[in-house]
Formats: C-alpha cells, sequence, structure tokens
C-alpha cells in the first residue's frame, strides 16, 4: 500500500529506492547500529524490497553491524537481536545481516590494557573509532568488492541531525547525481536517500501503527531506549507514545560504554536514570579509568618507542600507563565481569594481551593467567604452557642485583626477553639487532643527553 499525506516523503523514497536498485547488479550495504536513522533506512529497504517481484531482487543486500566489543551492553543485546531477526526475515529479500568486529591487535583492551595506550581524550587524541569501526568495515567493504567488483553504500545520514553533517553531506552531493562515488575507497559508491528528512518524521514513521518493523521487531522499545536524554534542542511532535509520555530529539547517540571522549556519557547516564542502576559499575570503572589518565604515577615518562619529552613548564612529558597500572585495569575489568555477569573482555583479547606482556619483560609469564585464575576461579586454556624464563627467586636475585648496581631492572628483563626470543636464530645479527634497539632507546640516555647540553650552554 502506497503512503501518502504526512508519510508521502517516504513513498517517493521507496520508489527512487526501487529504480536504483533496478539499475544494476551491483549489491548494497548498509551500516546498522539499531538506531532510528539506520532502523528507518532499513525499514524502508525491506518495504522497498516486499513490494517487489521475486524474481527482480537480483543482488545482495548486505546489512552490517559493528561490534565494538565496548558497546553498552542494552544496546549491544538490541543490535545483535535485530541482525539475528533480520536474517531470519529478510532471506526471501536476498538481505543478509553480518556483524563485524576489531582485529584483536586492534582492540580498545588490547591497546589499552595491552600496550598501555592512554586513553582517547579529546579534541584530537581519538584513535578508538579508526581503529574499532571504520578498520573493520573499510576491510568489509574492500572485500565485497573483490566479490562483486563495486557495491552501493546507503548511508542513514539527515541533513537535520546536525550542521556538521549537514556540510559533511552537502561537500558530498554532485548535482544531479544520485550515487557519488566514495572519496577514499574505490569501486564504492554512496547512495544519501534520507537527506531531506526532518526529526520529527524519522519517529512519526518508525511508530506509524502499530510500530513493528518489518523484520518484526517493536519500534517502541528502540524510542524507549532514547528516552531520558538531555531534551534541551527541538523536541519531536509525536504525542504521547507511553505512559511515561517523555518526548524525546531526534540528536541522542549510543556509544560505547568506555568512551573517555567526554567527561560524562550522558547515555549510559540516562540508562541509569531511568532505572538501569546495574549499569553503575561500568560507569565507575569508566571513570576510575578517566582518573588514571590524569594521574601521572600510573604513567610512564617515556613513550612506547622509548622517547622522552619535557613539557613547556619542565615537568616530563607523560607517556603509556604502566605495566602495574595496566595489571589494575585487568584485575577490576574482571571482577565486574564476575560482579556483573557480563562478558567485557573476550578470550582472544586476553590471549593477545598476555603474549604482549610476556614480550615487555614480565619474567615469570604468569602475570596475566594467575591474575585471571585469582578472579575467575577457573584456568584459562594455555594457562599450563606459561612456564616462568627463570624461577622466582633467580628473578628476585635479578632485581636485587639491578638495584645494587643502579641498573633499571626494566632494560635487563627486555634484554633477557629479546635473548629468548632471538635464541634459535642461527643469523647471530637478529639478537645484535634486538640489542642495539633496546641499548639505544632515548630513555636510557636522557639524563646523560640533558646534561650534556647544560654543559653546553
Amino acid at each position: 500500500m502506497a503512503y501518502t499525506g504526512e508519510f508521502a516523503v517516504f513513498e517517493d523514497i521507496i520508489q527512487e529506492m526501487s529504480i536504483v536498485y533496478q539499475h544494476d547488479r551491483r549489491p548494497w550495504m548498509i551500516g546498522f547500529s539499531g538506531g532510528k536513522d539506520s532502523t528507518l533506512l532499513v525499514c524502508l529497504v525491506m518495504e522497498m524490497l516486499q513490494r517487489m517481484p521475486e524474481e527482480r531482487r537480483n543482488k545482495t543486500v548486505y546489512i552490517v553491524s559493528s561490534d565494538t566489543l565496548v558497546e553498552n551492553p542494552i544496546v549491544r543485546d538490541y543490535m545483535h537481536r535485530m541482525s539475528e531477526m533480520i536474517n531470519m526475515n529478510g532471506s526471501m529479500l536476498n538481505i543478509r545481516a553480518d556483524i563485524i568486529y576489531p582485529k584483536v591487535e586492534d582492540t580498545f583492551w588490547t591497546k589499552v590494557i595491552g600496550l598501555g595506550y592512554p586513553t582517547p581524550e579529546p579534541p584530537g587524541f581519538r584513535w578508538c573509532t579508526e581503529r574499532l569501526k571504520i578498520h573493520p568495515m573499510n576491510a568489509y567493504t574492500l572485500e565485497t568488492i573483490k566479490n562483486n567488483g563495486e557495491v552501493i553504500l546507503l548511508l542513514g545520514v539527515r541533513k537535520a541531525e546536525s550542521t556538521y553533517r549537514a556540510n559533511n553531506i552537502r561537500a558530498r552531493e554532485i548535482e544531479g547525481k544520485l550515487l557519488v562515488p566514495h572519496k577514499d575507497i574505490e569501486n564504492a559508491y554512496i547512495y544519501n536517500p534520507l537527506t531531506e528528512i526532518p526529526n520529527e518524521a524519522v519517529w512519526k514513521f518508525l511508530l506509524k501503527g502499530d510500530a513493528k518493523t518489518p523484520w518484526g521487531s517493536d519500534n517502541k522499545y528502540l524510542f524507549s531506549l532514547y528516552q531520558g536524554e538531555n531534551l534541551g534542542e527541538e523536541q519531536s511532535v509525536i504525542g504521547e507514545v507511553d505512559e511515561e509520555k517523555i518526548p524525546v530529539t531526534g540528536n541522542s547517540r549510543f556509544g560505547c560504554w568506555i568512551c573517555t571522549m567526554v567527561k560524562e556519557d550522558k547515555s549510559l547516564k540516562a540508562f541509569i536514570d531511568r532505572g538501569e542502576a546495574w549499569l553503575r559499575p561500568l560507569r565507575d570503572y569508566r571513570d576510575w579509568l578517566l582518573e588514571m589518565r590524569a594521574t601521572p604515577s600510573a604513567r610512564e615518562t617515556k613513550r612506547r618507542n622509548g622517547a622522552v619529552y619535557r613539557k613547556p613548564d619542565g615537568s616530563l612529558g607523560l607517556g603509556p600507563f604502566t605495566m602495574e597500572t595496566r595489571q589494575e585495569m585487568l584485575r577490576r575489568l574482571l571482577k565486574l565481569e564476575v560482579d556483573m555477569g557480563l562478558s567485557l573482555i573476550t578470550i582472544e583479547e586476553l590471549k593477545y594481551i598476555d603474549m604482549l606482556w610476556d614480550s615487555e619483560g614480565d619474567l615469570t609469564r604468569r602475570c596475566l593467567v594467575d591474575t585471571y585464575y585469582q578472579i575467575k576461579g577457573e584456568r584459562l586454556p594455555w594457562d599450563s604452557y606459561k612456564v616462568a624464563v627463570f624461577e622466582p627467586e633467580v628473578i628476585e636475585q635479578i632485581q636485587k642485583l639491578c638495584k645494587e648496581c643502579d641498573v633499571e631492572f626494566e632494560l635487563i628483563a627486555k634484554l633477557i626477553i629479546e635473548i629468548e626470543e632471538n635464541k634459535n636464530y642461527t643469523r647471530s645479527s637478529m639478537v645484535t639487532k634486538a640489542f642495539d634497539k633496546i641499548i639505544n632507546q632515548g630513555w636510557l640516555h636522557f639524563n646523560s643527553i640533558e646534561k650534556g647540553l647544560q654543559y653546553e650552554n
């Protein structure tokens, strides 16, 4: 049935989509976050396909959701449930829903706990989005292009969302063209069918009738996820949807529960304020991470490459989190898993972090697996293979000698690790190069260099 009246604009979009879809055999790809805009986009695409004769559904529509592994648990579960329902109800429409994840070496916990990366910080230190979302989506897109030649990316962005987004959309528009070449990915084209839809119209459409999506979910539940936000901006004119009679703006955002780019996560706070008190420990852990980022004693005074620098005020610049801080981060995170009954870090991440810690001087090779056993009461699958480089008393003696001789234990530990890792190579140059790399790191010579510079001056 065609839409008329206030929903006529959506009928126009469905008709336009049908023309674009049937124009060629290039597959479509939609990034589905589970939010209102991506939900609207998938609803319209599925309705368009339902109206179309089966023989004309001649290409696959990929519905791709990105799980960063640190999503808000409520939103994560909802997104996974939607993906499952779309697969169950969309197969006849040639629709396939997939969930993608960051590579284990790029996850939030691998970077922060494994390597000690300082958590993302405004305005410019935002290393997370690229690794957690952009890279996985680009990899999926490139694989689809490899298998199909070209791909059309449907975006649910709208000019009404924000001035920033409106400017970005206008910058990409080409007069008279529905499909715009992707500026970074060759053989990928952008299709923006929702750009002119205002915020209030999105919710009106999603909540019309019984508020059911074509795949069977309830948009009233989605609406409830947006409630409790700061309503200082434009209010929707949906009317009373539930007994709370709470209006909603079109500018809500769901993000990672661990996000440190903001002083306070308004989305997480909103869930807690409206009754999801069980989320408070996540907020407390996230706030503690913020404290650690600002605590000098929790940070190294050298960067990961060994470089040391002074700030304009004369103090030493801060680098990654110390190993002791990272160990405490893991201990608290595992305790959080036990207390809340949630999965917050994967076994794959733990294994990768364990490998990183081994390479950074953990001569016991037992720190991570023993911490896991102490908190969880069970052994990791590779626990029995973790054998110390030396017996504890030998390591203790090395530490004692380092102190007596005023030699950094970290230096000796890393040299020992390099010997262990390279001892089976027949080329002796391997060990020499590894030694040179460690010995020439700036932190070992920083004081001497400063003294020399002072003497010259």
